[in-house]
Formats: C-alpha cells, sequence, structure tokens
C-alpha cells in the first residue's frame, strides 16, 4: 500500500468522523433551540430580562393570593371558635313508675365550651322544654344530674 493510499484512508476516516460530530452537534442545536423557543414562548419574549420580570410578576400575583387564602383560613379559624363543636344528649325518665326515657337534655357547646343546654320533659300532661345558657361549662341556673351528664359528655366528645 502506498502512502498516498494510506493518506487517503485517514483523511477518509477524518472526514466521516468530521461528519458524524457534525450531526450530533446539529441534533443538539435543534433540541437546545426547542428548548429556548419554548422558554421565550416561541418568541412573544424577545429576552431574559422580559422572562424574569415576568416571572416576578407571576409571583407577587401568587403571593396576593396566598395572603388571601390565608387570611380567609384565620376568619374561618376565629369563625370555628364560636360554632356548635360539642353535642352531648341524655335520654332520661324523669319518673319511675311511669313512661319511658322520653325526656332529654342536648348540651351544645363551642370551642371554649360556652353555649346551651335544652331540656325536654315529657310529663303526663305535655312536654315542657327548657333552654339554659352554659359559660365555660358551667351554668348560672341550677343543673339536674342528667343536664350535668350532657354537658360532661360534651366536653369528653361521647
Amino acid at each position: 500500500m502506498s502512502i498516498q493510499t494510506i493518506i487517503f484512508l485517514l483523511l477518509s476516516i477524518l472526514v466521516l468522523i468530521l461528519v458524524l460530530g457534525n450531526i450530533i452537534l446539529l441534533r443538539y442545536f435543534y433540541r437546545t433551540n426547542k428548548k429556548i423557543d419554548n422558554l421565550l414562548e416561541k418568541g412573544k419574549i424577545k429576552d431574559f430580562k422580559s422572562i424574569f420580570l415576568s416571572q416576578k410578576e407571576k409571583n407577587e400575583g401568587l403571593e396576593d393570593k396566598i395572603e388571601d387564602a390565608f387570611s380567609k383560613i384565620k376568619n374561618l379559624e376565629d369563625i370555628c371558635q364560636t360554632t356548635v363543636q360539642k353535642i352531648g344528649v341524655v335520654r332520661f325518665n324523669p319518673f319511675a313508675d311511669i313512661g319511658g326515657n322520653q325526656s332529654f337534655v342536648i348540651a351544645l357547646l363551642d370551642q371554649k365550651n360556652d353555649g346551651f343546654l335544652i331540656s325536654s320533659l315529657f310529663v303526663k300532661d305535655g312536654n315542657r322544654v327548657y333552654a339554659k345558657t352554659i359559660k365555660n361549662g358551667k351554668s348560672d341556673h341550677s343543673l339536674s344530674d342528667e343536664e350535668m351528664q350532657a354537658i360532661d359528655r360534651a366536653m369528653k366528645g361521647n
């Protein structure tokens, strides 16, 4: 084999390597260009400064929305403090010799154990309903055993 043939073969291999390298680089260039187009919103944004400014505006808008959401959550937490969260029910028979357990007491309390009692006494002549306020689990009015039991059940979650 002559030296010219060897040089020709080496140059051919070199050209082949350069063509393959060129193909690889072109594919990389097109992929990168596609990613940049997506980042620049297909030509709508002309520079990176615009990208950062638009992202900053979006973040500020999101911060406002998050702050508003936290404000609403705080408002709901405040409202929940005064809503009925605990209920205690006791059925009983005020007269051992007649009737069944048709009388009842319902205690309705909030988070601070404030609320009210509804007592219903079923007697031969009809039905009597009473309401008593509860403050911190106690009442200014005298309470029956059943009413105290209803308050206790409400506070314990039974």
